[in-house]
């Protein structure tokens, strides 16, 4: 017999369904109430999810969204009441016409947990994205609280990325949480996994300096790594310089000066730390929650407005990820060597 040290790592489809488990006590407390689950097998991730969340949740109705028809998914929703639970796994996005899935079943007071474009993962980053659904409520909540007591009282910030500096001189708006703790929120649930504190300056004209980014999400919404840095240059809140460019980077700038100018709006704190410098996913949208900080470049931000900023007539809300050393909240460090030291 194998010795502790020695053991198999423990299986993908039983880290996910421990993992799977642990979202549905801890985050979403579900109890003892329906469940519908909607599903794809056309990924071998998603029929992975799909197994986990069959067997945390036994009595659920489960829906096959490629052989079932748009009535049949939408016939599975009527008889759930506020406080039931809604599971979407799904290998893209499942569209239903002009039924905005999420909006509408948040609408009715529904649980949802969302699992989206998790075809985007080849095999090799599977073990990534199990890893990242893991759930500690003790991380997640006290590290979240503290990082947004500190953001809603600092007036400024300086990010770090290896000699560049950007530098915030603006207190933030109030800062939001994702970390699994839905007390006093109109919703409970949403894309996972999950683990983001964000917020964005008061002043979007307060942020000037350099940044070093080491991925930007492209054009397709995919992770794109460069061979080396791209450093942006920062002037009132806009990009304008960049040095060590690619084409695919340009091309993404090139989208959004068609439209609109390059604001950094978003600053967010990742903090799962499943995913790092080193350890990525494919899709953007997972990849969002990495530890360490992300920045959204365009002038489109659905949760903080801005006077002369329509959010109906912003487009472009693109991730960028600092290759960060440090993240200073006035005087207080709060991000060094790869953790958040709150």
């Amino acid at each position: 017999m194998p010795s502790p040290a020695e053991a198999p790592p423990e299986a993908l489809a039983t880290r996910a369904e421990r993992h799977v488990r642990d979202i549905l006590t801890h985050a979403v407390l579900h109890t003892n109430r329906r469940a519908v689950v909607v599903a794809d097998e056309l990924s071998h991730l998603s029929r992975v999810l799909a197994r986990a969340y069959r067997a945390c949740l036994p009595d659920a109705l489960y829906v096959d969204f490629d052989s079932s028809g748009h009535e049949q998914v939408l016939q599975s929703f009527a008889d759930l009441e506020a406080g039931d639970l809604v599971v979407l796994v799904q290998s893209s996005s499942f569209r239903l016409g002009a039924f905005r899935i999420r909006v509408e079943l948040f609408k009715r007071g529904l649980k949802v947990i969302e699992h989206p474009h998790l075809g985007r993962m080849p095999e090799s980053e599977h073990d990534t994205y199990v890893d990242a659904l893991a759930y500690d409520p003790a991380y997640y909540r006290g590290v979240g609280s503290e990082l947004k007591r500190r953001i809603d009282r600092a007036s400024g910030a300086v990010v770090d990325s290896g000699g560049e500096r950007l530098i915030y001189g603006s207190a933030f708006e109030p800062a939001k949480l994702n970390v699994g703790d839905y007390s006093g929120m109109a919703n409970v649930g949403g894309q996972f996994p999950i683990g983001e504190v964000f917020t964005e300056p008061v002043r979007l004209e307060s942020v000037n300096g350099r940044v070093r980014i080491f991925v930007f999400g492209d054009t397709e919404f995919r992770v794109n790594v460069p061979p080396s840095p791209i450093t942006l240059h920062i002037e009132q809140g806009r990009v304008t310089d960049v040095r060590d460019s690619t084409p695919d980077f340009e091309r993404v700038l090139a989208q959004i000066r068609a439209d609109e100018e390059v604001l950094v709006r978003e600053l967010g704190f990742g903090m799962n730390r499943a995913m790092t410098v080193e350890r990525r996913v494919s899709d953007i949208g997972t990849y969002e929650r990495m530890c360490g900080i992300h920045l959204s470049l365009g002038a489109k931000h659905g949760v903080y407005g801005k006077p002369g900023l329509n959010r109906r007539h912003t487009k472009y809300h693109v991730d960028v990820f600092a290759l960060t050393e440090s993240v200073t909240l006035d005087d207080e460090i709060v991000f060094r060597n790869g953790a958040w030291c709150v």
